[in-house]
């Protein structure tokens, strides 16, 4: 049987991707409407009269408080003040490691080159009000502007990883149905729909425009929308198996592996194995997890991106309430359970207005004899201010005065007792759904800090809970980037630029070779082997982490007596210090804590401080002592030179007296002998007069 054309494989998998999209998308389609109402309901102008109940107010006046928006805006502004930060921890428990801190700062470039506060702001936003948003990430070429560079295959060319927003992504991004994960890390697909008009479609493809199918989408109020065309992103995870080969080198342990895919992609590795003397050991077969991109539209496959870079789907959600109910996956906003609350306000506003809109003077009324020749006058009465008014004298049959004054008078509306209960009711229902923000507006400035603190708290507690899920997708969100990672920045002799946990700026080679602590040459900056657990810290934007040590700062020198932790403290009051044309101070701040050993040094500031300590001038006290010590030392020498020099003569004279008594000859040896023997005796110590004579014996020279 022959086997099936590309073509024909790729109109096999439209179609199962047509299938399953159908599928997922009629799960889900009631939960991610509501998403989208709510949405609406939040933020578009006339999107709370939605529906039956703007029908039925039709033609009468509908008037908007939104009371949602601004508690959303409160939840929004707690996270934006408390960012998301990613960590890199080794896996083996180890307190430091430099790879780590190397992810961590590439990390943070790509954070901020890629304007990421966006991406993770949209989502959070959308996730408050409707119940879901979404990032991406995606690898795209470090200078795409560049006319020179090669065209787009071209995998040598430096990449670096992007941060983006996905918009509307209740309505645009659906993963399969047995993803029960919150972060995704177990979906086997997929789909993330982008419109585009219908020139933009022509320009890209080669193709009649014709849209995916996308039911999830609501055009009320919106009179004049887009033309657009929905293209499909489709991603499938598929299990791919790779040989590894082992090679082993001229030195025993120095073994190096490589994919037999990475090999045959580039000759010049291979070849420079073969030069340095490495030969194949072993091979091994792995299956590998790897994530294939298409992209579709309504009729066919426009494109197979291949393999993209890492090994987990690039698309991040980030929910606000999420649970399973009925095996569907649920999620909601801020607003959803506001709205019915919000609803009852506006009509109940609404109605009041209409009723005030009606007149509230009582008029006096005519009958046409009485007012017949007075029109003027009554008419520009509120305008002239007459003093008095003029009426006709009505006659009855006899001719006689019957009525001079009005018939009657017109009565204002009256607002019924209910209806103003129920705004009251309506008001703390919001009040019971939102939180209460009014209370921090009843703050004065002789409460105690601890009890605005908890007052704070209280109301903050409302974000919490979004908080926490978009600490799950921040992590998520550094799983994927290290896997990405990975596999995109592996360039030997690449430069990058890096952030330091400070904001500072920093460049960071990879695979810079470096001699290890066993004296071999190493890879530094090797990301390929980069490993580690990821994790988040949730805390205080910087100004505002500034903000709470100056604070905490104050109170600890009002109670500090010591000079020198004062000292201390100061310094770091003046490093946290905020405003314009503080830089250098603060910078300067910070130098002195590092000195003084307040601050851990970064590993630059360690090596400014070791080439200070190595270059600055010595103590004089400290020299005197150290000159001393050597005078000591070297007249200490010269004491047992001199002892050795007097016993090298002594030895010397011996010698000198042997040889001269080997020369006399047998006749005289023993006079020789004898004279020597006495000299000895001479040149020996004599005992003193003590030890010889006794204590009681007289001294010459000497009293008794």
């Amino acid at each position: 049987m022959a086997r099936p054309s590309k073509a024909e494989v790729l109109n096999e998998l439209h179609a199962e991707a047509l299938a399953e999209f159908d599928a997922i998308q009629s799960a889900m389609h009631d939960e991610r409407m509501q998403c989208l109402e709510d949405r609406r309901f939040g933020q578009l102008a006339g999107a709370q009269w939605e529906g039956a109940l703007g029908d039925q107010f039709e033609n009468k006046p509908r008037f908007e408080v939104n009371k949602v928006r601004p508690s959303v805006l409160r939840i929004e502004n707690e996270y934006r003040n408390n960012r998301v930060g990613v960590v890199f921890q080794p896996k083996d428990g180890a307190p430091k490691d430099q790879l780590a801190d190397t992810c961590a700062a590439l990390f943070r470039a790509d954070e901020q080159d890629s304007v990421a506060d966006e991406a993770y702001d949209g989502a959070f936003d959308e996730a408050v009000t409707g119940g879901f948003g979404a990032f991406r990430l995606r690898g795209c070429y470090a200078d795409e502007d560049d006319e020179d560079g090669e065209d787009d295959q071209d995998e040598a060319r430096p990449q670096r990883i992007r941060i983006e927003h996905i918009p509307d992504a209740d309505s645009s991004v659906f993963f399969d149905l047995n993803a029960k994960r919150q972060d995704k890390s177990d979906a086997r697909t997929c789909f993330v729909l982008t419109p585009m008009t219908r020139d933009e479609y022509e320009r890209r493809y080669d193709d009649d425009p014709t849209t995916w199918e996308k039911s999830v989408h609501k055009t009320e109020f919106d009179w004049a929308p887009p033309d657009v065309v929905v293209v499909a992103e489709y991603y499938v995870v598929e299990s791919v198996s790779e040989t590894y080969i082992t090679f082993q080198g001229l030195e025993e342990g120095d073994e190096r592996e490589h994919a037999e895919s990475a090999l045959e992609a580039d000759e010049g590795l291979s070849r420079e194995l073969e030069a340095t003397g490495y030969k194949e050991a072993s091979r091994r077969t792995t299956t590998q997890r790897r994530v294939h991109k298409y992209l579709l539209s309504g009729n066919s496959v426009l494109e197979d991106c291949g393999f993209i870079a890492g090994r987990q789907i690039p698309i991040i959600p980030v929910y606000g309430q999420r649970s399973f109910v009925d095996n569907v996956e649920r999620c909601m906003g801020h607003v959803r359970l506001a709205k019915d609350a919000q609803r009852l306000l506006n009509m109940l506003l609404s109605k009041l207005a209409e009723i005030s809109s009606m007149t509230s003077v009582s008029k006096p009324i005519f009958t046409p004899e009485q007012i017949a020749g007075h029109t003027s006058m009554w008419s520009n009465d509120n305008i002239r201010n007459y003093p008095y008014l003029l009426v006709n004298a009505v006659m009855d049959a006899a001719g006689t005065e019957a009525l001079s004054g009005p018939v009657g008078y017109t009565k204002a509306p009256e607002v019924p007792p209910i209806l103003a209960a129920l705004v009251s009711l309506a008001e703390v229902g919001l009040k019971d759904v939102l939180g209460n923000p009014q209370e921090a507006e009843k703050m004065v400035s002789h409460v105690a800090g601890k009890t605005v603190e908890l007052l704070q708290r209280t109301l903050d507690k409302q974000a919490f809970i979004y908080v926490s899920n978009m600490a799950k997708a921040i992590r998520r969100c550094g799983q994927v980037w290290l896997s990405m990672a990975r596999e995109l920045y592996k360039q030997p002799g690449r430069k990058m630029k890096g952030i330091t946990a400070l904001n500072k700026p920093m460049q960071v080679e990879l695979m810079r070779p470096v001699i290890g602590p066993d004296k071999k040459a190493q890879a530094e900056n090797d990301l390929t082997r980069a490993a580690f657990d990821v994790n988040v810290n949730i805390g205080l934007s910087s100004e505002s982490k500034r903000q709470a040590a100056s604070s905490a700062i104050t109170g600890l020198l009002a109670v500090t007596q010591d000079e020198e932790t004062r000292t201390v403290l100061g310094l770091f009051g003046v490093m946290n210090l905020e405003g314009e044309g503080v830089e250098d101070l603060r910078e300067w701040a910070r130098a002195q804590l590092v000195k003084k050993g307040a601050v851990k040094p970064t590993p630059e500031e360690a090596e400014q401080l070791a080439a200070m300590a190595q270059n600055a001038p010595k103590d004089p006290n400290a020299t005197y002592l150290e000159a001393a010590a050597k005078k000591a030392e070297a007249d200490a020498a010269r004491a047992v030179a001199e002892i050795d020099l007097t016993a090298a003569k002594t030895q010397k004279t011996k010698a000198d007296t042997i040889e001269t008594l080997a020369g006399v000859d047998v006749s005289r040896q023993g006079a020789a002998i004898d004279a020597a023997k006495s000299l000895q005796e001479l040149s020996a110590p004599q005992p003193s007069l003590d030890q010889g004579l006794g204590t009681s014996a007289p001294v010459p020279g000497g009293s008794q």
